[in-house]
């Protein structure tokens, strides 16, 4: 089955983003409550994966500040691509926009993941949330 990505803003993209969201975060991954959704959305750009049937299967966003985050796929649409594509569509609009790098911070058992797309490990592992962190960085000149 093929997707594509589209780029919106917040209010287009949150019908469809935030329940995706949640049932990534808070079902699936138990993350603590409010790390699905914050203030920032609003200043995002957000990248989604749609399916041929028109369903979002995946999101992602790109903070004013470089950051990739809230990064969710849904669990039947992992390690076929999408999440990939989603980073890519982001850094790409990063590009567009001038910013420098991109950065993010990677659950410790996605680190692979982000260093395949060409990230690099920036400084120490962390625990946030409760979860092992691996801040992570990629130039973009």
């Amino acid at each position: 089955m093929s997707f594509r990505v589209e780029l919106k803003g917040w209010e287009e993209a949150r019908p469809s983003a935030a329940p995706l969201r949640y049932g990534v975060f808070m079902e699936e991954k138990y993350a603590l409550p409010g790390i699905e959704l914050d203030d920032l959305d609003a200043q995002c750009v957000h990248a989604l994966a749609i399916d041929e049937a028109g369903a979002t299967i995946a999101t992602g966003r790109l903070q004013p500040d470089g950051a990739i985050g809230r990064m969710a796929v849904l669990k039947d649409w992992r390690r076929r691509g999408v999440g990939e594509a989603i980073i890519q569509a982001l850094v790409e609009e990063a590009r567009r926009r001038g910013y420098p790098e991109v950065s993010l911070t990677a659950p410790l058992q996605a680190a692979e993941f982000y260093r395949e797309l060409g990230f690099e490990a920036d400084g120490k592992v962390q625990k946030e949330a409760g979860l092992l962190q691996q801040r992570m960085r990629k130039s973009l000149a």
